[in-house]
């Protein structure tokens, strides 16, 4: 008996020893993970990117202590699929999530039919969160999920301990509590009413509430290594911010604004909780020992915030609509105020982060995710030729078409669906994307559409097909208003 006891825990004991061998850190020395991504924060809305009218103090910090990757990409141009790329390490054309969820039904005015995709992420997938949580983490999500609901694909389903606001809509009914609204279901005359989170106080702004939760979070795990996803449902609609913040931006003559005063308050208070977060950090003696990422899930929205000298938006296959602000603090490991301008992507965050954590990577996994390690390394690039966008769908942002996108180098080609066309733009010469080169440079323009067929071909992208239903002269639907209860009552 006495033998077989010790032989027991000696089997225990050897997965452990393995774990903590030579190049993994031990659980006590893992460092700390914490996620920032922002929704709707376009690439030029900090200081530290260039703009002189938000008021960023705290994130210019963290990009001067840190990493600024001047190419970097959400992996859409809208939210859900970027959100699943960071979690999965995947585009989203290989997990067939290419559109914000729920979405819509096709249009019988349009020409083609949109491709397929899932409504929630898959639970066969080993997200980030699952990965880090093998390792040992204590692991949160505190803010917008938007990858599922109720029953099966919410963020306790995908490796996280807790789950603080999430649940499936993009936006918050308000910004003030109760938080709750109302608005149409997609496709249908019914309609959803719910409410990011049940309690608070009166006059609470959601944006602090949350950064209350991340700093009590912080506090709770300050023992024991954690990882920390903080995706704030600011700055997306409706735009609402504190009236003080407003006011000193309503000050600004119009001709110096960059976006609308209430968006410039709404960009200032996500700064502030950045700020709160790496306060608790360095009060706890935590901040040598914690990596800090920052990022965006798209573009900023055409109606809030200018991207020049980006062209377009949200939604968009334009600059404007998918490179994003992307800052990384590693302290030991980043110089500070290092910049890159490698093509980097949403889905490059899963293999970094487990190289940041000492854990061994999972390729099977983050199959279109790169560890950005090297690069911090002195490597010239990543061992990457091409990134690639590919969305099947149509959406009402401004300057948003139907298209597949790949990135060699500075080349960017464009193919669209519907209108058919191509366009083929050098981004070192032409950031703004004024000049389309596809007539001048057939022969560049067949390579890039031969390697992005066979990456489609190669992920399984879905493709768009001609609609059965086209009917130009169809009367759409009404589109049903988001509205707060207190309207739905009126």
């Amino acid at each position: 008996m006495k033998h077989t006891v010790i032989m027991l825990i000696t089997l225990l004991l050897v997965p452990l020893a393995a774990l903590e061998g030579a190049d993994v850190p031990t659980l006590a020395g893992r460092p700390n993970i914490v996620l920032f991504l922002i929704d709707d924060l376009g690439w030029r809305d900090l200081g530290c990117q260039g703009s002189t009218f938000y008021q960023t103090p705290n994130i210019d910090r963290l990009a001067r202590e840190g990493a600024l990757f001047t190419d970097a990409y959400a992996a859409c141009a809208v939210c859900s699929p970027t959100r699943a790329a960071v979690l999965t390490g995947k585009y989203p054309a290989r997990l067939l999530l290419t559109d914000w969820l729920p979405s819509g039904r096709w249009n019988p005015q349009a020409r083609l039919q949109s491709g397929r995709f899932i409504r929630a992420l898959p639970l066969e997938e080993f997200t980030l969160a699952e990965a880090l949580r093998a390792g040992g983490y204590r692991t949160a999500s505190i803010g917008k999920w938007h990858l599922g609901s109720e029953p099966f694909s919410l963020p306790q389903h995908h490796g996280f301990d807790v789950n603080v606001a999430g649940n499936g809509h993009g936006a918050p009914g308000n910004y003030f509590f109760p938080y709750d609204g109302e608005w149409k279901i997609p496709t249908t005359d019914l309609r959803a009413t719910w409410n990011v989170l049940a309690n608070g106080q009166p006059g609470e702004y959601l944006t602090d509430r949350l950064s209350d939760e991340a700093v009590k979070f912080i506090r709770d795990q300050r023992d024991r290594p954690f990882f920390l996803y903080f995706p704030h449902y600011g700055v997306h609609t409706p735009l609402q911010a504190k009236p003080e913040m407003i006011a000193k931006y309503e000050q600004i003559p119009e001709a110096e604004r960059q976006g609308k005063p209430e968006y410039a308050a709404m960009v200032e208070s996500v700064d502030e909780s950045v700020g709160r977060v790496l306060a608790a950090l360095q009060e706890l003696g935590l901040e040598q020992n914690t990596v800090v990422i920052f990022t965006s899930d798209n573009g900023g929205f055409y109606n809030a915030t200018s991207n020049a000298p980006l062209r377009a938006n949200k939604g968009a296959y334009y600059e404007g609509g998918i490179r994003v602000p992307l800052l990384i603090k590693w302290p030991g490991v980043t110089k500070p105020g290092w910049v890159s301008a490698e093509p980097v992507t949403s889905s490059d965050l899963y293999p970094t982060c487990l190289a940041a954590a000492g854990l061994p990577l999972r390729p099977h996994q983050h199959l279109d995710g790169l560890n950005l390690q090297p690069l911090f390394g002195g490597a010239a690039s990543l061992d990457r030729k091409s990134l690639f966008w590919h969305f099947p769908h149509y959406n009402e942002h401004p300057s948003s078409v139907p298209s597949s996108v790949i990135r060699r180098g500075p080349w960017k080609l464009i193919e669209t669906f519907d209108p058919e066309g191509l366009e083929l733009y050098n981004l070192a010469d032409d950031l703004g994307e004024t000049n389309n080169l596809a007539a001048a440079k057939p022969e560049l323009v067949a390579d890039l559409r031969r390697e992005l067929d066979a990456w489609r071909k190669d992920v399984g992208a879905e493709m768009m097909r001609p609609n059965p239903d086209y009917n130009p002269a169809a009367e759409l639907p009404k589109k049903g208003k988001k509205k707060t209860k207190l309207e739905a009552r009126q």
